[in-house]
């Protein structure tokens, strides 16, 4: 099974706001999930991102691939890096 890290679309028409997901590669964008990462709001000013990192890092352990939009929020919120120097110090 493949995971990735992706975005969820959530909340009203034309007022989106996005989970974090772990989820299989093949189910729906907005369809199963295994675990709710973090949250992402791009309505507010500046943007809203609350990630729980570990969680994420959890999931990048375990070979999950994030989208290039998750992996841009990652960097954002200093997971991405964290992730990279326990990567490249094993």
């Amino acid at each position: 099974m493949a995971v990735r890290l992706r975005l969820m679309r959530m909340g009203k028409k034309k007022q989106p706001t996005y989970r974090i997901v772990a989820a299989d590669a093949r189910a729906p964008r907005d369809g199963r999930f295994i675990e709710i990462v973090g949250t992402y709001d791009p309505r507010h000013e500046p943007s809203l991102i609350n990630v729980d990192n570990d969680k994420a890092l959890h999931w990048l352990r375990h070979g999950a691939q994030p989208t290039e939009r998750v992996q841009k929020l990652l960097q954002i919120s200093g997971t991405w890096d964290e992730f990279q120097t326990s990567k490249s110090s094993k």
